[in-house]
């Protein structure tokens, strides 16, 4: 017990040991962890939940996760997997970091029980835990060891129970220090000494595309911000920030990755309003993807007036033996939309960044010649050499005088 409150305290020493630093606290584990369920399978029952953290988890979903898991687990003809999976359970709106064990019990058919561990988390947060993974590899293996032990000495489910919550407790003091990396504490995230809104450039980045594409996985990647980011699911955008230096300026992007479902067909309508660029995204190795990428433009074009600068991203170019869509259909599309087009992957980070480095590029540009013709303008209205466009001068145009001789 000593321990686990020395650990208690180290890990609120970030959030602070007050009200406000508490309730930080016990957000991490409200807002990522939804749930652990030891699942195991019965040669009666089939798939059963054996032991889960909180206590209250409802009948319907311990019995779903217990069931989808351990069939996933019993459908694999080779070898127990060593690593840990990603098994989505989109009925509820959560995924599920899955380490998968084997019991041996000598008094059980085929002397083995096929087992599960579930770490169930929200959907709208499986960047934190893509990215992450190997931070987790480790803890799980440590249960999964302390599990096999108990259960092949047939400890009591009090037993299994105490160890299921030293397990939550450690993932969530992981999620905080993870947390605590992203946003180093006494620092902000977006250093105020920058002031990006006053002596920078702000910028509107839309980046859309089919589901499935990467588009997430690409903000991620040049962000490399899991935690720092603000998912509305209900309405299917996720934003996130990216602040850097360019040419001696500070440019900060706030880029609004936008669902590609087409249940968000309306809501897409607006989060289009004031975008300064565009990323349209596919991937090389779905070309419906590809055929579709014509009508994320006008549909973009539809509801916005004037050029809005873009770049179409053909992602995934780390799939080389899936590849399906080649350099001539997609020079051909670029020159048909006057955009330039890159090839991307957010797994290997290829050509990420020199993306954003050329939208900051055409970006920043566009912005120099729009004051440039501001300045222009308020030149030539206060000296009336050139009168304004659109409008007669009403000034005469004056005779010269001749010489007298």
């Amino acid at each position: 017990m000593a321990s686990d409150e020395i650990k208690r305290n180290h890990v609120l020493l970030f959030f602070g040991k007050n009200d406000l630093g508490r309730k930080r606290f016990k957000m991490i584990e409200k807002e990522l962890i939804k749930g652990i369920i030891y699942s195991q399978f019965d040669d009666k029952a089939g798939p059963i939940p054996i032991v889960w953290v909180p206590s209250n988890i409802s009948d319907e979903l311990k019995n779903l996760i217990s069931l989808k898991t351990i069939n996933i687990l019993a459908g694999d003809s080779e070898e127990i997997p060593e690593s840990l999976a990603f098994i989505p359970f989109p009925s509820l709106n959560l995924k599920g970091l899955v380490k998968f064990i084997e019991i041996q019990d000598e008094t059980r058919r085929g002397r083995t029980i096929d087992s599960s561990i579930t770490l169930l988390f929200d959907e709208a947060d499986d960047l934190i835990f893509y990215k992450y993974i190997k931070n987790f590899e480790t803890i799980f293996a440590d249960i999964a060891k302390k599990i096999i032990n108990l259960a092949e000495k047939k400890a009591s489910s009090k037993k299994l129970f105490e160890e299921m919550k030293k397990f939550e407790n450690e993932i969530r003091e992981i999620l905080i220090e993870l947390r605590e990396g992203e946003v180093p504490k006494g620092k902000e995230a977006f250093p105020k000494a920058a002031e990006p809104e006053s002596t920078g450039y702000r910028y509107k980045l839309i980046v859309v595309g089919d589901p499935h594409v990467g588009k997430t996985s690409t903000i991620l990647r040049y962000t490399d911000n899991a935690f720092r980011r603000t998912y509305i699911p209900t309405i299917g955008v996720n934003l996130s920030e990216k602040q850097i230096k360019y040419k001696e300026n500070e440019i900060k992007f706030v880029l609004w990755d936008i669902a590609g479902q087409s249940k968000f067909q309306k809501m897409r309508n607006y989060f289009y309003k004031g975008a300064d660029g565009q990323l349209l995204v596919f991937d090389l190795t779905a070309p419906e993807s590809f055929a579709n990428i014509p009508n994320w433009y006008k549909d973009i074009k539809l509801n916005l007036k004037g050029k809005v600068e873009g770049l179409i991203l053909a992602n995934k170019n780390d799939l080389v033996n899936q590849r399906k869509v080649g350099n001539a259909e997609i020079a051909k599309l670029a020159g048909e939309l006057n955009l330039e087009y890159f090839e991307t992957s957010a797994l290997t980070g290829d050509n990420i960044n020199k993306v954003f480095e050329r939208i900051a590029d055409l970006l920043y540009q566009k912005g120099k010649i729009k004051v440039s013709e501001q300045k222009l303008k308020k030149v030539t209205r206060k000296s009336g050499k050139i009168p304004n466009k659109g409008k007669k001068s009403s000034k005469k145009p004056s005779k010269k005088k001749r010489k007298s001789n």
